[in-house]
């Protein structure tokens, strides 16, 4: 992995998801629900929810990242599992911060599929290999992403918690 690094502030940010949700909506997509991929997600998610006006947001946390470049070997969705049967028949958007593997949207996408009427998903970064290839992407990029949320260290560190390289 390359030490070079995107760097996105609060202020990119905001450009960003205001340009995917605009993409979205360029496309006739109207979700019905936004789906979640905790944690970065929730911050793409919010921004998508307010500028296409869907009050529906689910939230599903997955572990898989154990620090930089670092993961476990498969994704693992956590509890609480959000229940299909809210999805049944409607159009969903899943929400996240960065495609890099694909494996977490593979999972969620594969949880979706046969209950939703549609599925699509929407990243502000994508790398080139991941395995999912977005319907909607703000920037593609093959460098280690710095947010704006996850540059600085916790305030406060749960006990027994690793800290990271």
């Amino acid at each position: 992995m390359s030490d070079t690094r995107e760097n996105l502030t609060y202020e990119g940010f905001g450009r960003a998801v205001r340009e995917l949700a605009q993409m979205v909506a360029d496309d006739g997509f109207a979700p019905d629900l936004i789906l979640s991929v905790a944690r970065g997600g929730v911050f793409v998610a919010g921004g998508l929810a307010y500028a296409l006006d869907c009050k529906n947001l689910h939230l599903v946390n997955v572990e898989f990242y154990t620090g930089v470049g670092t993961t476990l070997p498969m994704p693992v969705m956590l509890a609480p599992v959000p229940n299909v049967v809210d999805f049944s028949q409607k159009k969903v958007l899943i929400a996240d911060d960065v495609a890099d593997s694909g494996k977490t949207l593979k999972l969620i996408h594969d949880f979706c599929a046969g209950h939703v009427a549609d599925v699509r998903s929407a990243v502000v970064y994508e790398k080139p290999q991941s395995l999912v290839k977005c319907e909607y992407v703000w920037k593609h990029t093959e460098e280690w992403i710095n947010f704006p949320w996850s540059v600085d260290p916790p305030v406060v560190r749960r006990p027994g918690q690793v800290l990271d390289a």
